[in-house]
C-alpha cells in the first residue's frame, strides 16, 4: 500500500515538472513572438533618411535626419508649395515661355520639360512640367511669374525669398534655398526631416497630390501662332506603379546631392512619408525608399 502511495507521489511530481517545463516553453514562444512583432530597423545605403506617419507626425525612422545636405531637384517641392500658397491662385492663368528659360536649361545642362519659346502654358500645366520630368525651365517660368519686381532677376530673387520665408514659417531650421530648382550656388540645402515635413505640408494641397501621383500626362498647350500642340511628360519617380500604395513625391539628383528621393505611400488608411538623401544611384534610392516604407507600415 505504501508502495502505491509513493508511486502516486512520483507521478504527481513528474506531472508537475512536465507542466512547469511546458509553461516555460510556452512562455518562451510567447516572448519570441512578441520580439518578432517588433520590426528591426532597415539598413539603407543613403547617407541620410527619415520616415514619419503622415497622419500623426510620429517619427518612425531616422538616419542622420538633421544633417544638412544638398537636395537636388527635391527643391522643386518648395517651388510648387510657394506657387500653390499664392492668394487667388488661378491654375488656368497662362505664362508665355521666354527664351531665357530655354537658354538657362542649355547653359546648366539641366533637366527639362522641353518647353517651347512663345508657347502659352497654364500655371497648372507648368506644375506638371515641374514635378514629373523635373523641368528646370518650368521652375524658372514659375519663379518669373510669381516673384515680384520690374526685372526677371528681381522676380527670381523675390521668389527664392518666398521659398526661404516659407521654410521659416514651416519651422524648417536646417533648410535654405539659393535657387528655384536645386541647381544651387553652394547654399541650397535641407535635411531628411525638413524635406519630409515640407512634403507633408505640400501634400495638403489637392493640386499637389494630384500632380505628384501622376505617372504620365499629355497636356494641350497654345502655340505662338495661336494653334496648339501636345506636351507629354513622364514622372521620374519609379515608385509609382512599382510600389503598392505609392502616391508621390519627388526625385532629385546632382553632383553634390548624388541621388535623393522624397516618397509617400498609403495603405489601409495609413500614410507614411519620408526622404532619403545622398544615395549612390537611382536604383539604391528606390530600394532604400521601399525598405523604409515597408518598415513604416509595420511600425
Amino acid at each position: 500500500m505504501n508502495i502505491g502511495i509513493k508511486g502516486i507521489r512520483r507521478v504527481s511530481v513528474s506531472a508537475t515538472v512536465a507542466l512547469t517545463a511546458g509553461a516555460v516553453m510556452a512562455g518562451g514562444a510567447f516572448a519570441s513572438t512578441a520580439q518578432a512583432a517588433t520590426p528591426k530597423p532597415p539598413t539603407i545605403v543613403a547617407k541620410g533618411g527619415f520616415v514619419m506617419n503622415n497622419g500623426t507626425g510620429k517619427t518612425l525612422f531616422t538616419k542622420a535626419a538633421d544633417t544638412r545636405r544638398s537636395t537636388g531637384s527635391t527643391t522643386k517641392i518648395m517651388t510648387a508649395r510657394v506657387v500653390l500658397a499664392q492668394k487667388g491662385l488661378n491654375l488656368n492663368s497662362k505664362v508665355t515661355i521666354q527664351k531665357a528659360y530655354s537658354d538657362y536649361i542649355v547653359s546648366k545642362g539641366a533637366s527639362s520639360a522641353r518647353l517651347i519659346v512663345g508657347d502659352k502654358v497654364t500655371v497648372g500645366q507648368l506644375l506638371y512640367g515641374l514635378m514629373l520630368p523635373s523641368g528646370c525651365d518650368a521652375a524658372y517660368a514659375l519663379a518669373d511669374k510669381f516673384g515680384s519686381g520690374s526685372t526677371r532677376a528681381a522676380r527670381v530673387k523675390s521668389f527664392i525669398g518666398k521659398m526661404n520665408s516659407t521654410a521659416k514659417t514651416l519651422g524648417l531650421k536646417n533648410t535654405h534655398f539659393d535657387s528655384f530648382d536645386g541647381i544651387g550656388n553652394g547654399s541650397n540645402y535641407s535635411t531628411p526631416r525638413d524635406l519630409t515635413k515640407l512634403a507633408s505640408s505640400a501634400m495638403k494641397y489637392t493640386t499637389f497630390r494630384n500632380v505628384v501621383k501622376t505617372k504620365s500626362t499629355k497636356q494641350k498647350v497654345t502655340t505662338k501662332s495661336g494653334g496648339y500642340r501636345y506636351m507629354s511628360w513622364t514622372n521620374t519617380n519609379k515608385l509609382l506603379g512599382s510600389y503598392s500604395g505609392a502616391i508621390g513625391v519627388k526625385t532629385g539628383s546632382g553632383p553634390a546631392a548624388k541621388y535623393c528621393l522624397v516618397f509617400a505611400a498609403t495603405r489601409k488608411g495609413k500614410t507614411v512619408i519620408g526622404t532619403v538623401l545622398t544615395a549612390t544611384s537611382e536604383s539604391t534610392r528606390t530600394a532604400d525608399a521601399k525598405k523604409l516604407m515597408d518598415y513604416g507600415f509595420k511600425k
